[in-house]
C-alpha cells in the first residue's frame, strides 16, 4: 500500500504484521517470553535451591566467621555465649530457686547445659530468619537468585555454630559421669529432624519480617516466654506435677521441649525414658516435617515479592 503525500512523494504504510491484534499475552506465549522475576514452581525453585547448594554453604560459613570478627577472642565466643547462659541460669533456677526439685547434680547440670544449648539452636535460627530478608535488601535487589538461599543459610549457619557447641557440650557430659555409649547415636537423627524444623520456622519468619520490619523487635520477648515454657531449667512433669495433666502435656509436646528431651536422652545417662513423653520420636517427625513443608511452601509463594516496595 501506498499514499502520495504533499510533494509529490510515495510514502509506503506499513504491512500488516502477523502479530497485529495479539495481546501481550499471548505475544509473550508465542515467543516463549515470561515475566522477569516471576515465581517458578515448586520443583523448579527446588531445583533451582539444588543448583545454589554452593551458594548457600559458603554464605553460611562466611557469615559465621564474620559473625565475632571484631572480638578480641573470635570464634570462641560461639561456646562462650551458650556457656555464659547456662552458668548464669543454674546460678539463677539450679542453686537459688532450686529448679532441679531433687534431681542430682550428674544429672542436672548436663540436663541445663544441653537445654541452653539445643534451644538457642532454635532461638538463633528464628531470629536470623527474621532478619534474612530485610537485612539483606541490597542483594536480594542486586542478583537474581531463589530467595529461600539465605533464611537456610542462616540456619545452616546456626547448625554450624552448634556443632562448636557440642564439643564444650560432650566433655561436661563426661565430665559429669556419662560416658559415650550407643544411645549417643540419636543425637544424629535428632539434630537432623531440629535443623528441618527450624529451617520451616526461619523461612516462615523470613517472610514475615521482610515486610514487617517491627518483628525484629518483637521476637525476643516471644523466644524467652518460648524458652521459659519448654523447661530448658526444669523438669516440666516434675515442676508441675501439682497442676492438671494436660498443662504438662502441652508443654512438654512442644517442638522446642521434644528436641530437648531427645538429646539429653540420648546423652544423660540417668535420664531415662521415663522423662520423655509417649510417642516422642513420631512427635519429633511430625513437627519437623509439617513446619518445614509448611515453612518452605509459605515462603515460596511470596518469592517475586521480596526486595519490591
Amino acid at each position: 500500500m501506498s499514499d502520495t503525500t504533499h510533494d509529490g512523494a510515495l510514502a509506503m504504510s506499513p504491512r500488516p504484521s502477523a502479530d497485529d491484534g495479539l495481546s501481550s499475552a499471548e505475544l509473550a506465549a508465542k515467543y516463549g517470553l515470561s515475566v522477569s522475576g516471576a515465581r517458578p514452581g515448586l520443583v523448579a525453585y527446588v531445583r533451582q535451591l539444588w543448583g545454589r547448594r554452593h551458594f548457600i554453604l559458603a554464605f553460611s560459613q562466611a557469615k559465621l566467621t564474620a559473625q565475632y570478627s571484631q572480638a578480641k577472642l573470635g570464634q570462641l565466643w560461639q561456646v562462650a555465649t551458650p556457656l555464659l547462659n547456662a552458668l548464669v541460669y543454674f546460678l539463677i533456677f539450679g542453686l537459688i530457686l532450686e529448679a532441679d526439685r531433687g534431681m542430682p547434680t550428674e544429672i542436672y547440670v548436663p540436663f541445663l547445659v544441653t537445654g541452653v544449648f539445643v534451644f538457642t539452636f532454635t532461638q538463633s535460627s528464628v531470629m536470623a530468619g527474621v532478619r534474612a530478608i530485610a537485612g539483606n535488601l541490597g542483594l536480594v535487589r542486586a542478583l537474581h537468585f531463589p530467595r529461600a538461599s539465605l533464611p537456610i543459610s542462616f540456619a545452616l549457619q546456626q547448625l554450624q555454630q552448634l556443632m562448636f557447641s557440642m564439643i564444650v557440650l560432650v566433655l561436661i557430659v563426661v565430665a559429669f559421669g556419662s560416658y559415650p555409649s550407643l544411645s549417643w547415636l540419636l543425637v544424629l537423627p535428632a539434630l537432623a529432624l531440629q535443623f528441618v524444623f527450624n529451617t520451616g520456622l526461619a523461612l516462615i519468619m523470613a517472610r514475615l519480617g521482610s515486610k514487617t520490619p517491627d518483628l525484629a523487635q518483637l521476637m525476643p520477648f516471644i523466644m524467652r516466654t518460648w524458652l521459659y515454657a519448654s523447661g530448658v531449667m526444669f523438669s516440666i512433669p516434675v515442676m508441675l506435677k501439682d497442676k492438671p495433666a494436660w498443662i504438662a502435656d502441652v508443654l512438654m509436646y512442644n517442638p522446642a521441649a521434644v528436641y530437648m528431651d531427645l538429646i539429653r536422652f540420648a546423652l544423660i545417662d540417668g535420664y531415662g525414658s521415663e522423662n520423655l513423653p509417649s510417642h516422642v520420636w513420631a512427635a519429633g517427625l511430625i513437627w519437623a516435617v509439617l513446619i518445614g513443608c509448611a515453612g518452605f511452601v509459605y515462603f515460596w509463594k511470596a518469592e517475586e515479592r521480596y526486595g519490591r516496595g
